[in-house]
């Protein structure tokens, strides 16, 4: 049984343990990830007791976008309804949001499919990173 929480205030080993578990550079970076998840406009979460094992991050104007930025679940946690749950607090928050964006990889695009979002004609994610992806 997973708990699910609209919370930003989290732990830095938490977050960092979290991003590690998926291979995910941002968790090479704990301060900056801290700092980041703090600073977004909302940060959606679940928990397995007092583990983190999902969570999902929104940057939004409030009106015409929420991105999001970070969607991440333990893998062992995969494929038991906590990401679909993650992705509904989101649509339940910005319901009047007219946009809602994300990036995904490729081998994820059918979850994204599955629960209602698509990958829009003639466009094409572009990054400017230092980070790994």
């Amino acid at each position: 049984m997973y708990t699910y929480k609209n919370e930003k205030n989290l732990k830095m080993t938490d977050l960092q343990d979290l991003f590690l578990a998926l291979d995910w550079d941002s968790g090479n970076h704990p301060e900056k990830l801290t700092m980041a998840i703090h600073s977004s406009t909302s940060v959606f979460t679940a928990w397995d007791g007092d583990r983190l094992v999902g969570l999902v991050n929104v940057l939004s104007d409030g009106y015409m976008a929420a991105y999001i930025h970070y969607m991440l679940v333990r893998p062992e946690c995969q494929g038991h309804g906590v990401g679909k749950r993650l992705l509904d607090m989101v649509d339940e928050t910005y319901a009047d949001v007219m946009h809602k964006v994300l990036v995904a990889y490729s081998h994820a695009v059918g979850f994204y499919e599955r629960c209602g979002y698509h990958c829009a004609d003639g466009t094409s994610p572009m990054f400017m990173t230092t980070l790994r992806v």
